[in-house]
C-alpha cells in the first residue's frame, strides 16, 4: 500500500489486536445519475491509504484513457469495474468496498443511481447501518434523489447523510446549499425521515471529505469521515430484546447439545430466561460456549453456541428469545414487498420466503396498493413489476417467529424465491401480523381422514389430468371416473370449464386468474380427499409452480399427476371448440399454446401420449396404474 501503520514495524500483534477490535459500519452511497457516488468513495479509499501502489498506476493510466477529468486521476475508477460502466460513467451493479481508519473499519456499497437498477440499490441497502445521499449542488433534489431516500426510510436505515456535492461548481454558495437543504428537508419529512446531517462537499476536490474545508467557512458541522466514525450503531441493537435465529443445533457428541447462532439483538448471560419459538417451550441459559471458551455475557453481533438447562426440542430456524419479552408468532401478515425480478409478481403463486434461518412456503395476496416512489401516490394495482414497490398481505404455511420490520431487521426483513429457479424475486418487510391469523384456529373434529376412507374402502387421491387444451384431458377423465365407479369406487370429476360455471366464474385467463383458479380447485380437491374421495381433476393447469402447490397440498402418495400429452400441432388441428382459430385471429388472449406458455411436467406419475393411444387406451393406463399403486 502507498502508506502503512507504523504498528505494523514496531509491534504486528499490537496493531492486528487494535485492528481486530475495531467498531464496523456498513454504509452505502445513493442518489441520481452522475452526483458523484463513486468518485466519493474513490476519495475516501485514497485519503484512507487504501490504494496499493500497483492499483494507483493503474488508476492513473485508466484516468488518462477512459476517465472523465481530462486526463486529472478519476476517483470513479476504483469503484466502477464493469466494463460497461467504464465506458458509459454510470455504475450497474452494486460495488462493495473496505476501507479502515485507526478507529472504525467500513464496508461501503456503491449503488446505482439509474431506475432500472433500482433491485441493486435495495439489494445494496439491505445490510447498511447509515447512507450517505448524494446531490449534484447544481442539479438540486432530483426524482431519482426521491426514490432512494424513499427507499432508506423504507429499509430503517436511521442513519442519514446528505452530500451535497460538487460544490466547487457553484462557487460554494451558502444560498444554493441552504435551498437544497430547505427542500430535501420538506420531502425527508413527507416520507418519516427525522433526522439527517447536511454536509457540503466536493468529493472530486477532497474538501469536506476527511477534514473540514476552509473553502466553506460557513458551515460549522463535521466532515464526512469524521462523523461516520463518531455514529453509533452498536448500542442501537444491544438495547433491543435479545434474539438469535438458530442456524444449527451442535451436537458433537451425546453429552452435548446447543444452539448455534449469530446474536440479532439485545444481550444474553448464563441464568437467563428464555423461550423457544414458536414453540414457545421456555428453559434457562447454562452456557454461552464459543471457539475460546465460555462467556459471562454476548451482545449482539456475536456468533456463539448456547446450551440449556433443559432438553426442549430447538431446531434450525427457531429463535430463541428472551422470556419476559418473546416475539410474535403468526403465519399471516401484511408486508412492503420490493419486486425485484423481471418476471412480474403472481398474487396466489407459491414462493419460498427466507427470513432469519427459516424457510417456509409463502403466497401473496393481490397489493393493496402499490407506491409511486416519485410522488409518494397510493396506487391501485393486480400485480408488481420490476422495480416496483407495493403493501401486500402475505400467507405462510407455518407459523414464524418475527419482529415488526421497523424493530428488528433481522426477524422482519425477507426475501421471497420462486420455487422453480431459486432466482430471489423479492425483497420485504413485515408490517404486522393479520388479526385472523391469531383468532383462526384449526377445529378438532372426531370423524378422521383414514376413517372416512376407510368406510369407503379405498384411499382418496387427486389424480390430476394436465395438457394442452384439445389434448383430450376431458374425454380421458370421464372414462377413467366409468372405469372406476363400474368398480364401485366412490369419484368426483372436477372438469376445467364446469368449475368455472360455478366457484370460478369471476375469473378470467390472465396469469394471475389462472394462478387463483388452480389454487382454489387445489383446495377444493384436498378437501374431497378429506372426504375419502377420488378426485380427478382435468385442467390446462399451464405452470408447473401451481401444480406443484397443488400436489404440496395433500400427504405423500395422495397427488398422481398425469401428462396427457398431446404435440401443439395435433390438438390445434383437433381444435373441437374452435378456440385455437381464435387465439391465432386474435380474438383470444393468453391462450395457452399461442400467446401464454404451457410447462411440461418435469416428473408426471403417468404420461399418456394422444397420438399413439386412443382415449380408451389411455384410460386403461391410467387405471391400471391406479390399481397398482
Amino acid at each position: 500500500m502507498s502508506h502503512q501503520s507504523a504498528l505494523i514495524a514496531e509491534d504486528i500483534e499490537a496493531y492486528l489486536k487494535a485492528h481486530e477490535h475495531k467498531s464496523l459500519l456498513r454504509f452505502l452511497t445513493c442518489g441520481s445519475v452522475d452526483d458523484g457516488k463513486s468518485t466519493l468513495i474513490g476519495r475516501l479509499l485514497y485519503d484512507s491509504k487504501m490504494i496499493f501502489e500497483d492499483q494507483m498506476a493503474a488508476l492513473e493510466a485508466d484516468s488518462k484513457r477512459v476517465g472523465t477529468q481530462g486526463g486529472d486521476i478519476d476517483f470513479a475508477l476504483l469503484v466502477d469495474g464493469l466494463a460497461a460502466e467504464r465506458e458509459q460513467g454510470i455504475t450497474i451493479d452494486v460495488a462493495y468496498r473496505f476501507f479502515s481508519t485507526d478507529t472504525r473499519k467500513f464496508i461501503v456499497a456503491d449503488t446505482p443511481g439509474h431506475e432500472q437498477y433500482t433491485r441493486n440499490m435495495v439489494t445494496g441497502a439491505s445490510m447498511a447501518d447509515a447512507a450517505i445521499i448524494l446531490i449534484d449542488a447544481r442539479k438540486g433534489v432530483l426524482t431519482q434523489t426521491r426514490r432512494h431516500s424513499y427507499l432508506v426510510s423504507l429499509l430503517g436505515i436511521r442513519h442519514v447523510v446528505l452530500a451535497i456535492n460538487k460544490m466547487d461548481l457553484v462557487g460554494w454558495s451558502q444560498e444554493v446549499f441552504d435551498t437544497i437543504l430547505a427542500e430535501y428537508h420538506d420531502f425527508a419529512a413527507q416520507i418519516g425521515v427525522k433526522a439527517f446531517t447536511a454536509i457540503p462537499m466536493s468529493a472530486l476536490k477532497g474538501d469536506n471529505i476527511t477534514e473540514t474545508s476552509d473553502k466553506a467557512p460557513w458551515y460549522t458541522g463535521p466532515a464526512l469521515l469524521p462523523h461516520l466514525e463518531s455514529l453509533d450503531v452498536e448500542d442501537d441493537l444491544r438495547e433491543k430484546p435479545f434474539r438469535m435465529p438458530i442456524q444449527w443445533v451442535n451436537r458433537p457428541d451425546l453429552d452435548f447439545r446447543g444452539f448455534s447462532g449469530l446474536i440479532a439483538t439485545g444481550t444474553i448471560a448464563p441464568g437467563d430466561k428464555v423461550k423457544a419459538l414458536p414453540s414457545g417451550r421456555e428453559s434457562t441459559v447454562a452456557r454461552i460456549v464459543t471457539m475460546t471458551g465460555d462467556l459471562p455475557r454476548a451482545v449482539a453481533g456475536q456468533s456463539v453456541t448456547i446450551t440449556l438447562t433443559d432438553e426442549i426440542d430447538v431446531s434450525r430456524g427457531d429463535v430463541l428469545s428472551i422470556a419476559g419479552q418473546p416475539p410474535e408468532v403468526a403465519d399471516q401478515f401484511e408486508a412492503t414487498i420490493v419486486w425485484m425480478d423481471d418476471e412480474g409478481m403472481l398474487p396466489g403463486r407459491p414462493y419460498l420466503m427466507k427470513i432469519g434461518t427459516r424457510i417456509v412456503g409463502a403466497s401473496i395476496t393481490e397489493p393493496k396498493y402499490k407506491v409511486n416512489v416519485n410522488t409518494l401516490e397510493q396506487l391501485a394495482a393486480k400485480r408488481l413489476e420490476l422495480n416496483e414497490i407495493g403493501v401486500c398481505n402475505l400467507s405462510l404455511d407455518a407459523p414464524i417467529a418475527f419482529d415488526a420490520y421497523k424493530d428488528n431487521h433481522t426477524l422482519g426483513g425477507f426475501i421471497l424465491i420462486d420455487r422453480i429457479s431459486n432466482r430471489t424475486v423479492a425483497a420485504g418487510m413485515l408490517h404486522f401480523a393479520l388479526r385472523r391469523s391469531q383468532n383462526i384456529h384449526w377445529q378438532a373434529l372426531d370423524v378422521s381422514k383414514a376413517s372416512r376412507a376407510a368406510q369407503k374402502g379405498q384411499k382418496g387421491r387427486v389424480v390430476w389430468l394436465t395438457g394442452l387444451s384439445g389434448a383430450g384431458k376431458s374425454t380421458i377423465a370421464n372414462l377413467v371416473e366409468k372405469r372406476m365407479q363400474a368398480d364401485r369406487r366412490h369419484t368426483y370429476l372436477l372438469d376445467g370449464d364446469n368449475v368455472r360455471h360455478g366457484l370460478n366464474k369471476d375469473l378470467g385467463f390472465t396469469e394471475e386468474d389462472r394462478v387463483e383458479n388452480i389454487r382454489r380447485v387445489a383446495e377444493v380437491s384436498k378437501l374431497m380427499v378429506d372426504a375419502g374421495l377420488i378426485v380427478l381433476v382435468s385442467f390446462i393447469s399451464p405452470f408447473r409452480a401451481e401444480r406443484r402447490m397443488a400436489r404440496e397440498l395433500m400427504e405423500d402418495g395422495e397427488f398422481v399427476e398425469v401428462y396427457v400429452a398431446t404435440p401443439l400441432a395435433v390438438a390445434e388441428q383437433r381444435d373441437v371448440k374452435g378456440l385455437y382459430a381464435k387465439a391465432r385471429a386474435g380474438e383470444l388472449k393468453n391462450f395457452t399454446g399461442i400467446d401464454s406458455p404451457y410447462e411440461e411436467p418435469e416428473h408426471a406419475e403417468i404420461t399418456v401420449d394422444t397420438t399413439t393411444l386412443s382415449p380408451e387406451q389411455a384410460a386403461e393406463e391410467i387405471v391400471a396404474w391406479l390399481a397398482k399403486n
